[in-house]
């Protein structure tokens, strides 16, 4: 199991802890209004807002919210002025991190990145330093049922444009290009697939394995970022031991 389909498992199953932390929302409207700038603010027309707005339903987001996210992103909505950035560096061990940030504030956004990964005896590179170990990727999680089989979602994910079906332990991984994603979606929509989660990410081309010390100060560096407020993504190539992600499951 990859590294970044280990994480991706387990922020999931994370997902009523960041609920409590009261930032839910706030990831959820930075992440719809991106996908309203890049494509566009009617979801019959664009997949991956679509997408976006169904994660945001999932968690009974309130549509007043999604609505003013979609604004924000079309700029129907006035009001300060949002922009990407994003960051690139290293952790424990080498590892590749790249941080998405959505902010009305560079210098803060920036300040607030740097002293995070000081903290964490990280560093940061220059633009383009890691980026290239990333590509672009649609990935959905469907969680193992009886009622679905390997062959079966195969089949479908094949017919539909996916590049690979990849076993996940408790999750089946669909891995697609972007421009199939939608496709895909629309395929497991009408087999009655339900998925966990589905997203455009970037996937690692190769990961770095880290040991049990490692992985905890990997884990608190992507911690400390996605608690940044500005923070939409933290992405990496590491190769955690399951015993140290079971243990960050059931901690409470």
């Amino acid at each position: 199991m990859s590294g970044h389909s280990k994480w991706h498992s387990i922020k999931h199953k994370k997902g009523k802890e960041d609920a409590k932390r009261g930032q839910l929302f706030s990831k959820l409207s930075h992440r719809i209004t991106i996908a309203a700038r890049e494509g566009g603010g009617n979801p019959d027309a664009n997949a991956m807002l679509a997408n976006e707005i169904e994660a945001a339903r999932k968690v009974s987001m309130p549509m007043d919210n999604i609505k003013r996210a979609i604004a924000k992103g079309t700029g129907e909505l006035a009001g300060g002025h949002l922009e990407e950035m994003t960051f690139e560096g290293y952790g424990e061990g080498g590892v590749a991190v790249i941080v998405d940030v959505l902010t009305d504030n560079r210098n803060r956004t920036s300040a607030d990145v740097r002293r995070v990964f000081t903290r964490a005896n990280a560093r940061l590179g220059e633009t383009g330093s890691v980026a290239w170990i990333f590509e672009k990727k649609g990935v959905f999680l469907i969680k193992r049922t009886p009622e679905h089989d390997e062959e079966e979602l195969l089949t479908i994910a094949l017919d539909a444009g996916a590049d690979d079906l990849r076993d996940e332990g408790d999750y089946w991984e669909i891995v697609c290009d972007i421009e199939e994603f939608g496709q895909v979606r629309d395929a497991l929509k009408e087999a009655a697939i339900e998925t966990e989660s589905a997203e455009l990410t970037m996937v690692p081309k190769n990961t770095i394995a880290v040991g049990q010390d490692g992985a905890r100060k990997l884990l608190r560096l992507i911690d400390a970022l996605e608690d940044l407020d500005d923070v939409t993504e933290v992405y990496a190539n590491f190769d955690i031991p399951d015993e140290v992600l079971e243990e960050e499951v059931n901690a409470e």
